[in-house]
């Protein structure tokens, strides 16, 4: 299997934050979700990836190439939407192709034509006039108009209604039909993980807590369920997060250690549960 992404031993230490030998790979053809609490180290885990920062320790491997001995080469086969619009406001849209399509020799005006009509985009509109969803639709229509085969996007999602979330999924799970690309996206809305994503890798607070198949990362665990007097000490230790009531419990647990609490009711987890029990693990809380 081909890798588009492969993230080493990535490693970047600030004042008050370190993200330590973070690893994991992105098969072509794939997306894979990005998560973990706010603070956790996504955004700096893009960044590092697209050479923004400095690294303190790692490498990373875009289509087999080292993303800074040919920053160049790899730049030109990325694809990068961030969650604020990074073309000039006063732009029209029709200027955005003019100022972007000379740095990639294989711009294709008439794919950037198609994509404009494909997501409803007047050319002659300025930046500042478009929505946020019409403004990550323009970013991917750049991308796709130089055929991007690798696209990171950092919280894409993130203070868009529902309709232009659910247009954007869409848009990337077409991108991807094809096998030839893959989607690398950083969220904190888990049920666009549940819907798009083949893979996850789950980063909290600057450590890898999972990478691999998102299957295999709801697999991992369930949710158990029990009065207060079921709370044992030995179910308190295996448990990965706990959440308590008046009357009862919850608990986020891992699928192998639950055969020995027989009594307890068992659901399965979603993306979600698991977030939030693991980031709170060692607390109960409200």
């Amino acid at each position: 299997m081909t890798n588009y992404l492969e993230v080493t031993n990535l490693s970047k230490s600030f004042d008050s934050f370190q993200l330590h030998n973070i690893s994991f790979t992105l098969p072509k053809g794939y997306i894979m979700g990005l998560i973990g609490p706010n603070g956790s180290g996504k955004t700096t885990t893009i960044k590092l990836i697209l050479n923004m920062l400095k690294r303190t320790g790692g490498t990373v491997k875009v289509m087999g190439l080292d993303n800074i001995a040919e920053e160049q080469k790899v730049k030109s086969e990325l694809g990068v939407v961030f969650d604020t619009n990074y073309f000039s406001d006063d732009w029209k849209v029709s200027q955005v192709e003019k100022s972007i399509s000379v740095f990639y020799p294989n711009w294709d005006s008439q794919k950037f034509a198609d994509m404009l009509r494909k997501f409803h985009i007047v050319p002659t509109k300025k930046e500042k006039e478009l929505s946020k969803g019409m403004q990550m639709k323009l970013m991917l229509a750049c991308a796709f108009s130089y055929d991007a085969k690798l696209l990171i996007l950092d919280e894409p999602t993130s203070g868009l209604d529902p309709v232009s979330r659910d247009e954007l999924l869409k848009i990337l799970s077409e991108y991807i039909e094809d096998g030839e690309h893959s989607v690398l996206f950083s969220t904190h809305i888990t049920g666009d993980l549940e819907r798009a994503a083949d893979y996850i890798t789950y980063i909290s607070y600057g450590e890898l807590f999972f990478t691999g198949s998102k299957d295999d990362f709801v697999d991992m665990f369930r949710i158990v369920k029990g009065g207060i007097e079921e709370l044992s000490d030995d179910l308190k230790n295996k448990a990965a997060g706990i959440r308590t009531f008046p009357t009862g419990f919850e608990a986020l647990m891992k699928t192998e250690d639950i055969s020995g609490f027989p009594n307890l009711t068992v659901d399965p987890a979603t993306i979600d549960e698991i977030v939030v029990f693991t980031s709170k693990k060692g607390d109960d809380y409200e």
